[in-house]
């Protein structure tokens, strides 16, 4: 019956005690606290607990013999269908409580959130986390600039990760920034390379999800910055979308070499 009454929200110490009150149908505070192993002081404590939640009752009781004219005080356990009315109680409430809470983490979520990671580390760090969005994701990547800082292991670690979730990238990136070796388009990768129109120059990387735009410097200033924004990142979708019908196939480019 302890497990099930810590189960049901007792304290564990509490449960105990309850449970020799229960036993005991009449007790003093030190012999119910004797009997569930803890403190006289704690057994104080417990038994305020208990009786502001209706469990148990302190009745007081005439001097026990003629030379002691002080009253005793015992106490009782209530019918533990007390329990039910509590749990029933708190259900009401709780009903009434979290449609509020539900709303308010609704708006908590709806408002964007903006981090900013520094270094090396932190460029590694967000680029990362991109793993672990809905596929496909959206990239203007700067391959020189992304081979520099995180650099090629990770890029290499990066790719692998996508390759091993099967998510798909559409990257577009442009000629002059881009990597001699290739990693053009690749069915084996999950990516699909365009090039953006020679006069567009990107030193730059942005990934874009659905919910998420991670945006990465270059090794000059080297930060990563996180926005966590429905509309935004909306709105960078359809920027990219744009670029995207305006780019040309990176093999009818005619540069770089498959990887």
């Amino acid at each position: 019956m302890w497990q099930q009454l810590v189960e049901a929200g007792l304290d564990p110490k509490d449960a105990h005690f309850y449970l020799a009150v229960l036993r005991r149908g009449r007790t003093t505070v030190a012999e119910a606290a004797r009997e569930a192993h803890v403190s006289r002081t704690s057994g104080y404590d417990i038994a305020r607990r208990l009786q502001a939640r209706g469990l148990i009752g302190r009745v007081e009781s005439g001097p026990s013999d003629s030379e002691d004219l002080r009253t005793q005080s015992h106490l009782v356990a209530n019918d533990p269908e007390h329990l039910l009315d509590e749990w029933a109680n708190r259900r009401r409430v709780l009903d009434d409580v979290v449609p509020q809470l539900r709303a308010l983490f609704s708006a908590s979520r709806s408002r964007p959130k903006v981090r900013y990671l520094e270094g090396a580390a932190g460029i590694r760090a967000a680029l990362f986390e991109t793993l672990e969005w809905t596929s496909p994701i959206r990239g203007i990547l700067s391959m020189r600039d992304l081979m520099s800082v995180p650099g090629e292991a990770a890029m290499e670690e990066y790719i692998a990760g996508r390759r091993e979730r099967e998510l798909v990238l559409r990257v577009v990136r442009t000629r002059d920034h881009d990597w001699p070796q290739g990693w053009l388009t690749s069915a084996a990768d999950y990516r699909v390379v365009k090039h953006a129109p020679p006069e567009y120059e990107f030193t730059m990387t942005a990934v874009i999800g659905e919910h998420q735009v991670v945006n990465l410097s270059s090794a000059r200033e080297t930060f990563a910055m996180v926005i966590e924004s429905e509309e935004y990142a909306e709105m960078q979708r359809n920027f990219f979308e744009v670029l995207w019908s305006v780019s040309k196939s990176a093999e009818e480019d005619g540069s770089g070499v498959p990887a």
